[in-house]
C-alpha cells in the first residue's frame, strides 16, 4: 500500500499529461489529416510556408496549385495548413 502511495503522484502526473498535451494533439492531428484527405480541386488553400493558391488537380499524394499569376506548382497534400473557401 505504502508502494503505492509513494507512485501515485507520478501516475497522477502521468494522466493530466495525457489529458492536457497528448490527447488534444492527436485530436487536431486527426482533423488536419481529414481536412487534408478531402481537399478537391478549385478549394482555395493556404500552405504551411504561407502560400495562397487555388487548387488545380490533385493526385494520391500531391497537389498541383495554381496562383494568381497563371504559375503552376506541385507540393505534397501534406503541405497545405488550412482551407480557406470551398466551392
Amino acid at each position: 500500500m505504502e508502494a503505492l502511495a509513494t507512485f501515485a503522484p507520478l501516475i497522477l502526473m502521468v494522466v493530466i499529461f495525457y489529458f492536457l498535451l497528448i490527447r488534444p494533439q492527436q485530436k487536431k492531428q486527426k482533423q488536419v489529416r481529414q481536412m487534408q484527405s478531402d481537399l478537391k480541386k478549385g478549394d482555395k488553400i493556404v500552405t504551411i510556408g504561407g502560400l495562397h493558391a487555388t487548387v488545380h488537380a490533385i493526385d494520391e499524394d500531391k497537389i498541383v496549385l495554381a496562383t494568381g499569376e497563371g504559375s503552376k506548382l506541385t507540393y505534397d497534400r501534406s503541405a497545405v495548413r488550412e482551407v480557406t473557401e470551398q466551392l
